[in-house]
C-alpha cells in the first residue's frame, strides 16, 4: 500500500457561511493531493501530459464526517492500495492535522486516455514501474510504514 500526506491550511474564502469548508473545495483538496502524491513518487502529472497521456476522473465520492474550518491545518492523505490496469483508484482520508480526527473519506478513479487519439489506454509502463516500485518498499511516501 501507498500511503501520501498532503497537508493544506483551510483559506477564509473556502469556507461556507456556516464557517466550514464548503464542499466542493475537498474535490480540490483531492486532487492537489494526488498531483503531490505522484510527484513524491517520482512522477509529476507533466510528465505523463508530455507523454501524451492524460488522466481525467470517471468517478468520484466522498463523505463527510466532521467539518472542516478556517486557518484548520489539514492532513490529505492519498492511498494507493493495488497497481492500475486501465483505471487508477485511489482511497482518501482527510483528517485534521492537530487531532487526527477523520473529516472526510473520498474514492476517485481516474482512466488513462491516449491525448493524440482521445482513446482509453492501459496504464504506461512509467507509471507502473513508480507505483510497483513504492508498493514492494516497506516504507510509503511519507516515511511511514
Amino acid at each position: 500500500m501507498i500511503r501520501h500526506v498532503y497537508q493544506h491550511r483551510v483559506r477564509y474564502r473556502e469556507c461556507d457561511p456556516m464557517g466550514m469548508v464548503y464542499h466542493a473545495h475537498y474535490v480540490d483538496y483531492l486532487e492537489a493531493a494526488r498531483t503531490e502524491a505522484l510527484r513524491a513518487l517520482g512522477l509529476p502529472y507533466r510528465e505523463l501530459e508530455d507523454a501524451g497521456i492524460i488522466m481525467p476522473v470517471v468517478d468520484l465520492r466522498l463523505r463527510f464526517h466532521q467539518p472542516a474550518y478556517y486557518d484548520e491545518l489539514l492532513d490529505i492523505i492519498t492511498i494507493i492500495r493495488e497497481l492500475p490496469r486501465a483505471r487508477l483508484h485511489l482511497d482518501y482520508e482527510v483528517r485534521r492535522h492537530e487531532t487526527q480526527e477523520l473529516l472526510a473519506t473520498g474514492q476517485v478513479t481516474l482512466c488513462f486516455v491516449d491525448r493524440a487519439r482521445n482513446r482509453p489506454v492501459r496504464a504506461p509502463r512509467a507509471l507502473l514501474d513508480v507505483l510497483q516500485k513504492a508498493l514492494t518498499s516497506p516504507l510509503s511516501t511519507d516515511g511511514q510504514p
